[in-house]
């Protein structure tokens, strides 16, 4: 099968996929009308899907490898600018992201692979998964056997992006890092309160907070390695409700990414030793919990050089590889490219008009629909190939 042919055929029904999704944003773990549509669209196509955690999956083919097929599927929770006719009309969640991109392109690269059932030498298992914002779903559906039953010997994920860039353009990183780790933390401090006329009676926990916020800054100014790429934010800082009156309680929530692994076990680390000492110091005591954990995304060399032979095979008009990607941003694919041999890429879905102008996660984003039949088609081409020579 000509599978680019194939989706332009269906990139109507794609684009259908796409839009309903995103009219009906979802965010975080549940998103039960997303699952529902998912399911019965697999159903309509011969496959019998399954649930995985708060996920779907389902597999196609017979026996042999095993490749697995990514695509996220949750919104984000804010509102949506864009002034598409199909706009989330919630206010409270929308597609910024492109996730109802991956989910629809997979549906149709589903259907075609089933279409070309016969012809696949294995099996290729689907990934529908949620909360890939909140760093939750591909650790939900690993834990939920997503990898197992039949085990996974590889895996494929695309991810769409906004911006004054061609379609056709896709990017990847075969050599190094693609993507930051992100660990994000919940510092509490605890002091004791008191009236603002008498500080000596209390244990100020905003004053705590200023010197861990500061001791922080340390860490990347005088610990971090200067040849890595080390980011600490700390984006939240809440403490009391009157003015004079010191609260109890403070708590500071922040995120720490880099892309070594090494560089991010001593951030981490030294983290939470600064926020216990430096409260210690102060009279306090400082309680920290871990929000998120996801590793650096570490694409597999030789893997990712495979998938893009099978692409430039394609003659897919247009179509441009543009190597050594790396972004400061975080992905959770991130958690399964850990543990088997993995590839990510991006797909330009950009405009180069003023509709390029916002960029992802901003409520005027806009994403050109012209991928779909290119992501469509890369999934199930992709799949088959690899299933082909790696038997």
């Amino acid at each position: 099968m000509n599978y680019y042919d194939r989706a332009k055929e269906l990139a109507e029904q794609t684009v259908a996929h796409r839009r309903y999704m995103h009219t009906n944003a979802e965010a975080g773990l549940d998103l039960p009308k997303t699952k529902a549509y998912v399911m019965e669209q697999l159903r309509s196509f011969g496959i019998e899907p399954k649930d995985c955690g708060y996920g779907v999956t389902a597999t196609l083919g017979k026996g042999g490898k095993v490749l697995l097929l990514r695509a996220d599927m949750d919104a984000l929770p804010m509102g949506e600018e864009s002034g598409e006719e199909f706009a989330c009309p919630t206010g409270k969640t929308a597609h910024t992201c492109g996730h109802d991109f991956h989910a629809a392109m997979l549906l149709t690269a589903a259907r075609m692979l089933k279409e070309n059932e016969d012809e696949l030498e294995g099996t290729v298992k689907l990934m529908f998964q949620p909360a890939e914002e909140t760093f939750e779903g591909s650790k939900n559906m690993i834990e939920n056997g997503i990898l197992q039953n039949p085990p996974v010997d590889a895996a494929l994920a695309y991810h769409v992006s906004a911006g004054k860039m061609p379609v056709g353009l896709y990017m990847y990183n075969s050599k190094d890092t693609m993507m930051f780790s992100v660990d994000g933390f919940k510092i509490t401090l605890t002091g004791k309160g008191s009236h603002g006329a008498y500080p000596h009676a209390g244990v100020d926990p905003i004053n705590i907070g200023a010197h861990v916020h500061l001791a922080l800054q340390e860490l990347i100014a005088r610990e971090s390695d200067p040849t890595h790429s080390c980011v600490l934010t700390v984006g939240k800082f809440q403490a009391g409700t009157v003015g004079n009156i010191i609260p109890e309680t403070a708590v500071l929530e922040g995120t720490i990414r880099t892309n070594k692994p090494e560089s991010r076990e001593l951030l981490v680390r030294r983290m939470k030793e600064v926020a216990e000492r430096v409260a210690a110091v102060y009279g306090g005591s400082a309680e920290v919990e871990m929000l998120s954990e996801v590793p650096p995304l570490i694409c597999n060399p030789e893997l990712t050089e495979e998938f893009v032979g099978y692409m430039e095979g394609m003659g897919i008009p247009g179509l441009t590889g543009y190597p050594g990607i790396s972004a400061s941003a975080s992905e959770d694919f991130a958690v399964i490219a850990e543990q088997i041999p993995s590839t990510f890429m991006y797909l330009s879905a950009g405009y180069l008009d003023e509709r390029g102008e916002a960029p992802a996660h901003n409520p005027k984003v806009k994403f050109n629909e012209d991928v779909c039949p290119i992501g469509s088609s890369c999934l199930a081409h992709c799949a088959t190939e690899w299933l082909k020579n790696n038997k």
